[in-house]
Parts: C-alpha cells; sequence; structure tokens
C-alpha cells in the first residue's frame, strides 16, 4: 500500500471527513484491520484565510509548497491537497515536489465523465467560483459546461462557508438557503451539482435533495484509496 500524503487543515472540519474517508477506504477495500497509510501535515488556517482575502495568493503557494515538501519527506508516495480552493495555487505546489498530485477537480471531472453529465452547476468558495483555476479546468480538461449561482447567490454561499462551516456551525436555515440555490441552477439545466468546498457536505448532502450531488471531498478520497491500493 502506498502511503498518502494530505494537505490539511484548510479546514480542520473538512479534514476530518478526509481522514474517516480515507481510513474507512482502505478497511472497505481490504477488511480486517487495515486502515490508511497516512501522512498529513495540517496548517493554521487563520493565516491562510487572510492571505486568501487579502488576495496574497503567492504566500499561501509559500506557505503549502513547504508544507507539501514537509509531507514527502515524511514518506508520502503521492499528494492531496484537502481544499478545493487551494488548488488555485496547484500548480506552485506540484512543482515543489517529486510525488504526483492528485487533483481535485481531475478527480471530480472524471467521476462526471465517466456517468455522461456535460452540464454541471457548481458550489464553492467565491474564488472557485468565478476564477478559472477550477471551472476551467474541469470545462478545458473534460469538456464539461460548468454554471455558477448569480452574484447574489455566489455572496450567500462563500459567507455561509466562512463564518459557519469552517467554525463548526450547521444551520437549517443555511441549508435551506443553499437547496434554493441547487434548485436554480437545476432550472437553468444542470444535470449535477458540485459541492465544490470540502465544507458543504457537512450541510448539504444527497437525501436533502433530487438533484444529483458530488462531494468532492468523497470523490478526492475515493481516487487517493484507488491510487494507494493500485500496483
Amino acid at each position: 500500500m502506498k502511503t498518502i500524503g494530505l494537505l490539511g487543515g484548510m479546514s480542520w472540519e473538512s479534514t476530518v471527513s478526509y481522514y474517516r474517508a480515507l481510513n474507512e477506504g482502505v478497511k472497505a477495500a481490504l477488511g480486517g484491520f487495515h486502515s490508511a497509510k497516512l501522512c498529513l501535515y495540517s496548517v493554521d488556517f487563520a493565516e491562510i484565510e487572510r492571505l486568501q482575502h487579502a488576495g496574497d495568493w503567492d504566500a499561501t503557494a509559500e506557505i503549502l509548497s513547504c508544507a507539501a515538501r514537509n509531507v514527502e519527506a515524511g514518506g508520502a508516495d503521492f499528494l492531496l491537497i484537502g481544499t478545493n480552493t487551494m488548488h488555485k495555487v496547484a500548480p506552485e505546489i506540484e512543482a515543489s515536489i517529486s510525488i504526483p498530485l492528485l487533483h481535485i477537480a481531475d478527480a471530480t471531472a472524471k467521476r462526471l465523465a465517466n456517468v455522461g453529465i456535460r452540464r454541471v452547476g457548481l458550489l464553492g468558495t467565491r474564488f472557485t467560483m468565478e476564477q478559472e483555476f477550477y471551472k476551467g479546468r474541469i470545462s478545458e480538461g473534460f469538456g464539461i459546461e460548468v454554471l455558477v449561482p448569480n452574484e447574489a447567490q455566489r455572496d450567500l454561499v462563500h459567507e455561509v462557508i466562512y463564518t459557519e462551516l469552517c467554525l463548526g456551525e450547521v444551520k437549517e436555515s443555511s441549508r435551506q438557503r443553499y437547496l434554493e440555490i441547487i434548485d436554480s441552477l437545476h432550472e437553468r439545466g444542470v444535470e449535477a451539482v458540485i459541492l465544490g468546498c470540502t465544507e458543504i457536505a457537512l450541510l448539504v448532502q444527497q437525501p436533502h435533495t433530487g438533484v444529483p450531488l458530488y462531494d468532492t471531498t468523497a470523490i478526492h478520497a475515493e481516487e487517493a484509496v484507488r491510487w494507494a491500493l493500485e500496483e
């Protein structure tokens, strides 16, 4: 079994979901007492969040590249960045290490393509919804059209992530507002919706809606387990 490297702490609330999913995936595949071989580096999210909203992506890249080198030095065979937003600096991180990077957008887009989805909605931080590093990778690399909510809806989605979900707060009122946004995307013709922030699945799960949801945390972890166990 290969050792999975994980950059976590962005936020630690979703890193818990990664840790559980990776270990449950290995146990499901191998049985018994098996668990994932894992090297985790968890950053202080307060520092990253401040730099995100200041637009200082170079500084975030430096912090995470240093962390990634430490993960590689700890014996990881490949790397996960346990957050959608910070894939904005995935090229810089990837260039700083010699082990492969399993990109969350690639894992998600591959899953969508495998079931024939060609138009998808995207929820995430404002950075993920509005910038091209994520949705552009999906559309250009896999031929899938990506739609995002309108500006007011994007503001709401972003605010709930940072002021509630990243702090461990799950509110029914916010769930209902997210479900309304999911419904509005479906009315615009999307076949499914990507939960493109690793905290969103703490709030909204498939039983809450008839619109197919694709949880990037779960998909990323499942693909990592496959990488870890392949010969």
